[in-house]
């Protein structure tokens, strides 16, 4: 891991993920959280004030970025809730939890960043008790083909200087193609 992405990126992306307009949609997804949770990739910890600790009964943070990971954990200090909080340093393309044992797996603007979107996706499945749900939101392709256009010229820049992010990810047909049942899903412009 260069220098770039150890030093500055995990700051640009802790202050991009943490803008008003994010904040408010993981504002409405993360207190749906309920039971045994797995947050992928929980970045700087930004959405570990959100949780209901009247619902979550045990929370697992994945992270494979160790910049990021030292952000949650002192995060979570400052929050007072470092103890209960189980702190998974690796990718979520191997999630290091029994099968069925997950009752929602939150995924907040990650999955742009995932590598092997596909096989994250199916840990996600595998970790998820029948029954469970996945709360999210993420950005990704535009559905105004003006706007896609522009994503796919800027995207190898961004890439470069946003650790891996693609902007040009279908959200909604990742999580279709990975076996999930979309239920109550908007879309909108940030």
């Amino acid at each position: 891991m260069n220098p770039w992405e150890r030093y500055v990126v995990p700051h640009l992306i802790s202050c991009a993920c943490a803008t008003r307009p994010i904040m408010k949609q993981r504002e409405k997804v993360v207190p749906k959280a309920e039971g045994v949770v797995l947050e992928l990739g929980c970045g700087a910890g930004t959405n570990f004030a959100m949780y209901d600790a009247g619902k979550v009964d045990r929370l697992y943070a994945l992270e494979p970025a160790p910049g990021m990971m030292v952000k949650a954990k002192r995060t979570a200090a400052e929050l007072g809730i470092g103890k209960s909080i189980d702190f998974l340093e690796t990718g979520a393309e191997n999630i290091p939890l029994a099968n069925n044992s997950v009752d929602t797996a939150v995924i907040t603007f990650v999955l742009c960043t995932i590598p092997d979107w596909q096989s994250a996706l199916a840990e996600t499945r595998r970790v998820l008790k029948p029954g469970g749900k996945i709360v999210f939101t993420e950005h990704g392709l535009a559905p105004d083909e003006g706007v896609a256009k522009w994503q796919r010229r800027v995207e190898p820049v961004w890439k470069a200087l946003a650790g891996g992010c693609h902007l040009t990810r279908d959200t909604g047909a990742m999580l279709r193609e990975a076996g999930f049942v979309l239920e109550d899903a908007e879309t909108m412009y940030l």
